[in-house]
C-alpha cells in the first residue's frame, strides 16, 4: 500500500519543458528553415514567374554559373551591388566602432565622473528604436531638391550658389546612408560595448589605478583585450546586417544614380518580385551571399582569436 501511495504522489513535469519551448520550435521550422532549405532548392531550378516557383525543373548549378560568368548579364550586377554594399558598410561601421568604444570607455570610466549619462545613453541609442521607414523619410525631406531645409540653409549662408541634388551625387548618396546607418546603429553597438566592459573584474581596474596606470593604459591594456569576445560579437552582426542591407537604399535611392547605391538585397528584391520574377536567380544570389557571410565571419573569429601556442615550460608544468 505504502509503494502504491507514493506512486500516486510522485508527479513529473518534465513534459511541461517541452510544452513551452515548442511554440519556438515550431515558428522555426515553418519560418525560417523551411524557407532556407526551399530557397537552396530553388536556387538549382528554372523556377522563372509565379506559374513555376512550385512546379519547376532541376537544372543543376546554371544559376550560380551565370553569377560567376563575366558574359552572363546578371554578372556585373551582382558583383556591383556587392561592391556598393561593402564600401557603404565600412563607411559605417568602422567610425561606428570606434566611436561607440570611446563613449562606452568614457561611460565605465569612474575617474571621469561624467554626468548625466543616463540622458546621454537613451540620447544615443534612440535612432536605433527609431523605424528605418521613418528615418528615410525624414532625410528624404532635409536633403530634398530644389527646395529642402540642408539646401535652404547652405544657400543662406552662400555656402552653395546653386541647389545641390544630393541623390544624383555618387559620393553623397553613398556618404548620406552609410552615415545613417551609423546613426542608428552607434548606440547599440554602445550598449554592447559597456555591458561587455562591465563584465570585466572591478579588481582589474582598481589594480591598474593604484599601480597609477592613465585611463588611456587602462584601455588599451586592459579593457581592450578583455572584450575580444564583444568585439567578435559585433564584427560579425555588423557583418550581417550590413550585408543584407535593404530598407534605406530602397527608400532613398531605389539604388541610384546608376546603381551605386544598389546592395546585394536590392539586386535579390529586383531579380525575384519585378520583371520577369526570377526566382532562381534571386534564390542563388541568396546561396552566395549566405556563403559569403559564413566566410566573412569564419575569418573575423580565426582574426581576432588569440593563436598564442604556450610556452613549452607552461605545457611542462600542466603534464
Amino acid at each position: 500500500m505504502a509503494s502504491s501511495q507514493k506512486k500516486r504522489k510522485t508527479v513529473s513535469y518534465s513534459h511541461w519543458g517541452y510544452i513551452f519551448i515548442a511554440p519556438f520550435f515550431i515558428t522555426f521550422l515553418i519560418f525560417q528553415l523551411y524557407p532556407i532549405i526551399f530557397t537552396f532548392r530553388t536556387s538549382l531550378t528554372d523556377a522563372v514567374g509565379w506559374e513555376k516557383i512550385l512546379n519547376n525543373n532541376i537544372i543543376g548549378f546554371e544559376n550560380f554559373r551565370q553569377l560567376f560568368d563575366s558574359s552572363s548579364l546578371v554578372y556585373g550586377k551582382f558583383w556591383g551591388a556587392l561592391g556598393n554594399t561593402m564600401i557603404m558598410w565600412f563607411f559605417n561601421f568602422v567610425p561606428q566602432l570606434g566611436l561607440a568604444l570611446i563613449l562606452a570607455s568614457w561611460f565605465t570610466d569612474s575617474r571621469m565622473h561624467l554626468r548625466a549619462q543616463g540622458f546621454f545613453k537613451v540620447t544615443i541609442f534612440m535612432p536605433n528604436i527609431i523605424t528605418a521607414a521613418t528615418i528615410g523619410m525624414l532625410f528624404m525631406s532635409l536633403f530634398a531638391y530644389p527646395i529642402g531645409p540642408v539646401n535652404t540653409f547652405l544657400q543662406s549662408f552662400s555656402l552653395s550658389n546653386m541647389p545641390i541634388e544630393f541623390f544624383r551625387s555618387v559620393a553623397w548618396s553613398r556618404g548620406l546612408i552609410s552615415f545613417i546607418q551609423w546613426w542608428m546603429w552607434c548606440g547599440n553597438t554602445m550598449i554592447v560595448m559597456i555591458a561587455g566592459i562591465s563584465g570585466i573584474n572591478p579588481a582589474l581596474f582598481e589594480a591598474a589605478l593604484v599601480d597609477g596606470c592613465s585611463s588611456r593604459q587602462t584601455f588599451w591594456k586592459i579593457t581592450l583585450p578583455l572584450i575580444k569576445p564583444i568585439l567578435v560579437y559585433n564584427l560579425i552582426t555588423s557583418l550581417v546586417g550590413g550585408l543584407t542591407m535593404f530598407d534605406i537604399p530602397h527608400m532613398m535611392t531605389q539604388g541610384n544614380p546608376n546603381e551605386t547605391t544598389n546592395t546585394v538585397a536590392r539586386f535579390i528584391y529586383t531579380q525575384g518580385f519585378t520583371g520577369s520574377r526570377n526566382f532562381n536567380m534571386a534564390s542563388a544570389a541568396s546561396v552566395v551571399l549566405f556563403g559569403i557571410i559564413i566566410i566573412g565571419s569564419l575569418l573575423i573569429r580565426f582574426v581576432l582569436n588569440d593563436h598564442d601556442k604556450p610556452a613549452k615550460s607552461e605545457r611542462k608544468g600542466a603534464k
